[in-house]
């Protein structure tokens, strides 16, 4: 295959053990369905990913690359599984890059965006139809691009402190604008 002939990313150790799943589970679904070969390095947190024929097609290797790295930004398995459909993307909002290294700052920033009892964040999923975890320095985001793009600008909003209920009635507007939700009143 010309070109790419392998794939590397980092996980956090933490979350090693998820990305191998039970009895290897994960990595034997990845092996099926997308033709690549998952090796993970459980001391260091490396993933290499491998075309398991020269016909593997590139783009099963970067959506492998994209489904493990949904899995070390906090997303289950499952929910990590939509990433691999083609229409499906995984976008991440840098925390540390929007509100600087302060652990207060940081803490306040999740806070805001998870809400209380979760509900700040199952909010935006809802409107928005995306997957959201906010993980230790970031937040992934994965839902079609046009859903993932809205998600991402209302929780940018919540970031630079606007309050919930306008991020609400924006993500709302947009997502109608997309005719992807109906009106409700």
């Amino acid at each position: 295959m010309p070109g790419v002939t392998r794939l590397s990313t980092k996980i956090p150790l933490e979350r090693v053990g998820v990305v191998i799943g039970n009895k290897a589970a994960v990595l034997e679904m990845l092996r099926r369905r997308l033709g690549v070969s998952v090796s993970v390095d459980s001391s260091s947190g490396n993933v290499t990913i491998e075309p398991l024929s020269q016909g593997t097609p590139v783009a099963n290797l970067l959506k492998a690359k994209e489904f493990i790295e949904a899995i070390g930004y906090g997303f289950s398995p499952e929910r990590a599984e939509r990433v691999l459909d083609e229409d499906q993307v995984l976008v991440v909002i840098d925390l540390k890059g929007l509100v600087g290294d302060s652990e207060n700052n940081l803490r306040r920033i999740k806070g805001r965006i998870i809400g209380e009892e979760g509900r700040a964040r199952r909010n935006i999923e809802e409107i928005t139809n995306t997957y959201i975890s906010v993980a230790e320095n970031a937040v992934a985001i994965i839902g079609s691009y046009e859903e993932a793009e809205v998600a991402r600008q209302a929780i940018e909003m919540l970031i630079e402190g606007k309050q919930h209920s306008t991020v609400y009635k924006y993500a709302e507007r947009m997502m109608s604008k997309l005719g992807r939700r109906p009106k409700i009143w």
